[in-house]
């Protein structure tokens, strides 16, 4: 059951090494650059080097499944609610319409229509990746510690490295609350009808939200009576140097975000355009 847990799992390798702050900052600025640029080219190019990444962290598809499936499930449907509310806004982008099914009324689709949808997806498979890997390959403590040591204050940064340790938790904590209730006579599988099954999910929700108030309680009061905050720095003790690797992690991400200023010149705006 611990497989399916978005959370640190320890591993070898070149983003293990990384530092956290490095890759908190190249994740931010690839991000950014990815948004707001529809430069087909350049957002391809950063999904598929994700992808490579995965490989190289020797993450699994079964750790990251139900993230990608349900990342995939709102994509899906933000791109349907784009095409309903305005089905020809791709040929005001790309000033061109090539017809590719009539449709009925004012439903019809053009190529221009695809293609800017197609580039609407595929924003969530560049960032979410991204995301996925910050989260699996980064120790809450080594990130807090990074964040420290770039500015951030220490108070801030334990808070950052609370709430990375506390989602594993909550998923862990979601998957007892849901066999207790199945094993009370609750199905939530895939053998129930769609909507009870999102009832049943449902009913998980107040437990989960009361335990966690009261892991939030637990925790805070530990703290005070270690007297957290007290004095204006602190000590860490997996405290990191920045090493040649962060450096350049850092300076490829600022590059991305200059070739997207770049991109922006080239195409006259956000959107790259094949049809001029």
């Amino acid at each position: 059951m611990a497989n399916h847990f978005i959370g640190y799992q320890s591993g070898r390798g070149f983003l293990y090494q990384l530092s956290g702050a490095s890759k908190l900052i190249f994740f931010i600025l690839v991000s950014v650059a990815c948004m707001t640029t529809y430069d087909t080219r350049l957002i391809a190019v950063v999904g598929l080097s994700s992808l490579i990444l995965f490989k190289m962290a020797d993450i699994r598809w079964k750790q990251i499944s139900f993230v990608i499936k349900f990342i995939g499930f709102f994509a899906l449907l933000n791109v349907l609610m784009v095409y309903v509310f305005e089905p020809s806004y791709g040929e005001h982008i790309y000033g061109a319409k090539t017809v590719l099914w009539q449709g009925y009324g004012r439903f019809y689709l053009t190529s221009q229509e695809l293609f800017y949808l197609f580039n609407l997806a595929l924003k969530y498979f560049c960032t979410v990746p991204l995301a996925v890997l910050f989260l699996m390959t980064t120790h809450p403590s080594q990130f807090a510690s990074s964040l420290n040591q770039i500015g951030v204050p220490y108070k801030v940064a334990y808070a950052v490295s609370l709430t990375l340790r506390y989602i594993p938790d909550v998923q862990e904590e979601f998957y007892m609350i849901r066999m207790s209730q199945e094993a009370r006579g609750l199905e939530l599988t895939q053998k129930e009808k769609l909507m009870k099954r999102v009832k049943g999910n449902l009913q998980i929700i107040i437990p989960l939200i009361f335990s966690s108030l009261k892991r939030i309680d637990m925790v805070s009061t530990a703290m005070e009576l270690r007297r957290f905050g007290k004095n204006k720095k602190r000590t860490w003790y997996t405290y990191k140097n920045f090493t040649v690797a962060d450096i350049l992690t850092i300076t490829v991400s600022v590059i991305l975000v200059l070739i997207t200023v770049l991109l922006f010149e080239w195409n006259h705006g956000r959107f790259y355009n094949p049809w001029q």
